[in-house]
């Protein structure tokens, strides 16, 4: 993927309006999705001082984990430093390959289930974005490894979508913010989450869904890496 206007990205990370280290940063606790009988959280981070604008830039977080563990958690401190930088920031959770006795893969939970959520939760950030003070037009999805391909999702998968979801509203960031991010799912790790769904894993590989008008994406990652591979696009 060519990485282009990376200054959009850059100007609202270092320019929005920085408020005192000390700002107190508000969480609340939302639900953003329900699917097979299980409520799907986002933790929501911002200020007072947001609160007097409409029109504040937002960031949606998913955390890594290989789409089996890992939680919200791992975001929190960047929420609070960007909630402090007058951004509405969000750590979302989505469903994991993992059953509730530790088993791993879930035989109901693939990537494709990872990524259904975080397109639901990019519709959810954009329809409701005047109730969270948000101009929808400057969202950001941001994601470390398995995550990072899932904020790749929201602007790639056109055809995979939750059947519940609205689809008159977009789930395309208007940005991406990406670190040591899984870039091509054809992996043996991915592959065995699919189970016997391995044919559709094709279809929730970035580097094999490349395509004109992407966002513009900025991307950190080690060329060592030996957890998720390096990839040149």
């Amino acid at each position: 993927m060519k990485l282009v206007s990376v200054s959009l990205i850059i100007f609202l990370l270092l320019n929005g309006s920085i408020f005192a280290q000390d700002t107190t940063v508000i969480r609340e606790e939302r639900i953003y999705k329900t699917v097979d009988g299980k409520q799907l959280k986002a933790d929501v981070f911002y200020t007072s001082e947001t609160q007097k604008s409409l029109l504040n830039p937002a960031i949606a977080f998913f955390h890594g984990g290989g789409w089996a563990y890992g939680s919200p958690s791992e975001f929190y401190n960047a929420c609070i430093r960007y909630a402090r930088k007058g951004f509405i920031t969000f750590s979302f959770q989505y469903r994991l390959s993992i059953t509730e006795d530790g088993t791993v893969p879930h035989p109901d939970i693939t990537l494709v289930e990872c990524v259904k959520d975080a397109r639901s939760a990019l519709r959810w950030v954009r329809e409701n974005a005047a109730s969270f003070h948000i101009d929808p037009d400057k969202i950001i999805a941001g994601g470390q490894s398995a995550g990072g391909q899932l904020a790749l999702s929201t602007a790639m998968f056109d055809e995979i979508n939750e059947k519940s979801d609205n689809m008159d509203i977009s789930p395309v960031p208007n940005a991406l913010l990406l670190f040591s991010s899984n870039l091509n799912t054809m992996e043996a790790w991915a592959d065995w989450l699919m189970g016997d769904r391995r044919n559709e894993i094709w279809s929730v590989s970035p580097y094999h869904n490349l395509k004109p008008g992407l966002p513009p994406a900025i991307e950190f990652h080690g060329t060592e890496d030996c957890m998720v591979p390096f990839y040149i696009l």
